[in-house]
């Protein structure tokens, strides 16, 4: 078959089909337009290939040389933006295969021996999404350097911590933000625990049964870094599973998508905090947008939008569980609809990450309203049941009589710590004037000194650790 013959879709495959295929089923089931981001995957694992193919004595070394050559050229033409994608060719494979044959003749050709569509698109997704994990995991550690260097400034700013949105107990600001940073630690450790099992060759496992010539994949997976933490090669052992499953990337949507609603959880609490309602903190302007009709808005756009896109995240992962369903082994044409949402969920948490590292640097706090809002709340209560019982209550009872003070402080518009100690200790007696301490906010946050608690020198604690963790 010549290079003009492979420019033509309808020969690109097969020479069994009598009549071209229509215009509509072209336009149907190309995917050139979405996958050619692929192509630097393409080229890498059809170098490792060809490496091998020469290594087992399958094509010759000057074929090797003709197709590194070749493959060189389309590496700096598309770069160049120069090379001609041809919806003709359905893909970004056989876009790249066209042209390499047309640049250097049968030793293109040669290039195909011993593979498949099938594995040969697997290998590329693959390799494209382990360096995206990378990526990802370089953004997780980056937004939770940032969400540590804003907790450090605000260790001893007092928050009202909520429980179903009331004010519960005082907590260190910093501590709510390094909640956070926890939940993106397991996002980045999820997302390496993906990478192990995406790193893994399919090629070699050609359409469906392997192949009868020799390939040495092992050779080719090392060529192409697909190898344990001892330096072993990783093999998808079985060929029919090796081209028709998709599980590495529906289980790193998945990741991507506890990821992105961890951020929407930390989108809503800065739209609440930026609100007038709350008046916690700011956002620098840079993150926000005004209105068309109302000139004293300042919109929170950059939260509510990541809020929004959580669930564009999510809606990928179900389609792609639908589309494994039904699917029965080996490769169906089914898969290629795999790519679309993997591809949106890699850039929309990239871009979501990338921006959130900036957002969190251009967090105003505005400590006084934060406290003043830990007073209206009545938060260190559980402070005084909890002096009540260091005095000898049973903790239920000393629950019922700080409820009775709470009830006295509500009907005269006053904090507990504002009630007079001849009234407290009209609730208990063992009550005296040490009390206050225990009342006020520092005090409550300062108690809690257990590991992990959100006293201010707890949460340097934390922080160290974090910075030591996070190079």
């Amino acid at each position: 078959m010549s290079a003009n013959q492979l420019d033509k879709k309808s020969e690109a495959w097969s020479a069994l089909f009598s009549e071209p295929m229509s215009e509509l089923v072209k336009r149907y089931t190309a995917s050139v337009d979405f996958d050619q981001r692929l192509w630097r995957a393409d080229i890498e694992g059809s170098l490792a290939h060809a490496a091998m193919l020469e290594a087992q004595q399958i094509i010759s070394a000057d074929d090797l040389a003709a197709i590194r050559r070749g493959l060189a050229q389309i590496r700096d033409e598309i770069e160049a933006g120069r090379f001609e994608w041809k919806l003709d060719l359905e893909d970004v494979h056989l876009n790249i295969e066209a042209r390499l044959t047309q640049l250097v003749g049968d030793a293109g050709k040669r290039l195909h021996t011993g593979r498949s569509r099938n594995d040969q698109v697997a290998t590329d997704v693959r390799l494209w999404l382990r360096d995206e994990i990378r990526s990802i995991g370089g953004l997780l550690s980056e937004l939770q350097r940032a969400l540590v260097e804003v907790a450090d400034a605000n260790a001893d700013v007092i928050l009202p911590g909520f429980t179903h949105l009331q004010v519960a107990q005082p907590v260190s600001f910093g501590h709510h933000l390094l909640a956070y940073v926890e939940m993106f630690a397991r996002d980045a450790e999820r997302m390496a625990d993906v990478e192990r099992r995406t790193n893994r060759l399919p090629l070699g496992a050609a359409a469906l049964a392997g192949t009868s010539f020799p390939l040495d994949r092992e050779q080719v997976a090392r060529t192409l870094g697909m190898v344990d933490a001892n330096g072993e090669p990783c093999i998808c052992q079985n060929s029919l599973d090796a081209v028709s499953d998709r599980d590495f990337a529906i289980e790193f949507t998945a990741a991507a998508s506890l990821c992105m609603v961890h951020v929407s959880r930390f989108s809503e609490e800065l739209v609440l905090w930026m609100s007038q309602n709350f008046g916690f903190i700011d956002l620098a302007d840079r993150f926000c947008t005004g209105s068309s009709i109302m000139p004293q808005k300042k919109n929170p756009d950059v939260p509510e939008l990541a809020r929004g896109k959580t669930g564009r995240v999510v809606g990928h992962l179900m389609g792609l569980l639908t589309l494994m369903k039904g699917q029965p082994l080996a490769y169906n044409k089914d898969n290629q609809e795999d790519k679309e949402p993997l591809f949106d969920t890699v850039d929309t948490l990239k871009d979501t990450l990338r921006i959130f590292c900036e957002l969190v640097a251009g967090i105003t706090v505005k400590r006084e309203a934060m406290e003043r809002a830990a007073l209206r709340g009545y938060a260190t209560a559980t402070d005084l049941a909890d002096y009540l019982v260091k005095k000898g209550l049973p903790f239920r009872d000393a629950h019922e009589v700080v409820a009775h003070a709470v009830k006295a402080a509500i009907g005269q518009g006053v904090d507990l710590s504002e009630l007079p100690l001849a009234t407290l200790q009209g609730f208990h007696a063992s009550i005296t004037d040490d009390v206050f301490e225990v009342l006020s906010l520092a005090g409550s946050l300062n108690a809690r000194q257990v590991l992990g608690g959100t006293a201010p020198a707890q949460v340097r604690r934390q922080i160290e650790r974090h910075r030591q963790r996070l190079g």
